[in-house]
């Protein structure tokens, strides 16, 4: 027997494997959908584990309905002890006992990058998540996570006070590092003007601002969840966070222009998540 040809024999090798704990988006523009399409097209291998199911389209939210908890930890675990994670991203859970459910979970198997998309208003305006929730978000996820990712609506509700200015996000962001986020990477897109800024705070680190002119796109659905997914990835394949977030933040960038002239529904479209893809290969 030839045991130089012998599967047994080959080298392990193993895909880039990002889970995504979120809430579905029948439109298929935002929530996990917008998740494994940004991990096909970044090179990763991509799961779920379904927060909340949603009934809604490019004009709004029409329902929501909360996955019991059970099932929730059944299908991290089932995810974890079999394929195994490298990066996960967290976006909606709406409810408290989610919330707690995602927290025990990430303890339970250790799972160290942690991507928190604080997600508490869709596009269309419509409310994601109740009180309750968002303050065992802060106290239960912020510590646990590697990176939180409010734009400027959320991190306006976490701190209780509008942010008009770039020196209103640098207040705000130190506020979040002060109760326990161990980097913020707060986006200024919902800011006035033709240039858009987002500012990476690390603890202990200079912050990085990030500008670039503003894409003129109606087609902006799922931009949240698509960067926080594609920062996971970068952090599965190995790159260090500023750099992470930089080629997470060039690739949404690719995805809004390449998508801006397309129709898709009659409200806010989605991105072009397959702007430029990348191959998925398995790695030692």
């Amino acid at each position: 027997m030839n045991l130089a040809a012998s599967p047994a024999a080959a080298p392990a090798l193993r895909y880039p494997r990002v889970l995504s704990i979120a809430g579905s988006d029948s439109g298929g523009g935002a929530g996990i959908q917008a998740d494994l399409k940004t991990m096909a097209a970044l090179g990763c291998y991509g799961m779920t584990a379904i927060t909340a199911l949603t009934a809604q389209n490019t004009l709004g939210v029409r329902g929501i309905h909360v996955v019991p908890t059970e099932m929730l930890h059944a299908q991290i675990d089932a995810v974890v002890e079999d394929i195994g994670v490298d990066a996960v991203k967290v976006g909606m859970l709406g409810a408290a006992e989610t919330v707690r459910a995602v927290a025990a979970a990430i303890d339970r198997h250790a799972l160290s990058c942690v991507v928190l998309d604080p997600v508490m208003v869709a596009t269309s305006g419509a409310r994601l998540i109740d009180e309750e929730a968002v303050a065992v978000l802060v106290r239960e996820l912020f510590p646990r996570a590697r990176l939180v990712t409010p734009n400027l609506d959320e991190a306006a509700l976490l701190v209780g006070r509008a942010l008009r200015s770039e020196a209103d996000m640098h207040e705000a962001a130190e506020e979040l590092l002060a109760r326990g986020a161990r980097a913020v990477l707060l986006k200024g897109g919902h800011l006035p003007g033709d240039t858009v800024c987002d500012l990476l705070l690390q603890a202990g680190e200079a912050p990085l601002v990030m500008r670039s002119a503003r894409i003129d796109t109606p087609n902006t659905h799922g931009t949240g969840c698509t960067l926080s997914s594609a920062i996971a990835c970068e952090l599965a394949l190995g790159q260090p966070l500023p750099l992470a977030v930089e080629r997470a933040r060039d690739y949404v960038r690719g995805a809004l222009q390449a998508g801006a002239a397309v129709r898709t529904g009659a409200g806010s479209g989605p991105l072009n998540h397959g702007w430029q893809p990348r191959v998925l290969q398995g790695r030692p």
